[in-house]
């Protein structure tokens, strides 16, 4: 189990100790994206969609399930997050591209919540638009970088 830091002497899982951590800026920003068909993407981005506005729905879950990340993945530390900001591009056709930054100042990082937002928006878009599309793709979902923290900068190659 050495290198791992969520497990205690016994080989059991624990939530890691964090209150000797000095309290630093952290940043992540994550990236997720769907794909669908033209008709969809179209609709989505002209707010045809019969549900409503779907960029805005799954934007404000994003944010939500930003700040709920300590209570889906079990050994991530509650946070008070400073900044949760969810964009949209549309490089071409039938694909929407989801970038998540959270930033705060704390012991830990901000990884996971910046990956469980542009997960919870993808999911979001899915489902408001699955009516139309049930073959739509989800992801890749990724870290595109981060710093702050012990071990620094970290940018995806």
């Amino acid at each position: 189990m050495d290198g791992f830091t969520h497990f205690n002497n016994q080989g059991r899982a624990n939530m890691v100790d964090i209150s000797e951590k000095q309290d630093t800026g952290r940043t992540a920003v994550a990236f997720s994206q769907v794909k669908m068909n033209e008709e969809v993407w179209t609709a989505v981005q002209e707010g045809n969609m019969k549900k409503g506005d779907v960029l805005a729905v799954a934007q404000t879950a994003g944010i939500m399930g930003g700040k709920k990340t300590s209570d889906l993945i079990p050994m991530c530390h509650p946070l008070m997050l400073t900044k949760l900001d969810i964009r949209f591009e549309f490089p071409e056709t039938g694909r929407i591209e989801i970038y998540v930054t959270v930033k705060t100042k704390g012991s830990t990082g901000v990884e996971m919540e910046a990956l469980t937002a542009a997960s919870v928006t993808g999911l979001t878009i899915y489902d408001m638009c699955k009516a139309m599309d049930k073959g739509m793709e989800l992801g890749p979902t990724y870290l595109l970088e981060k710093e702050g923290g012990k071990s620094g900068y970290y940018q995806r190659g």
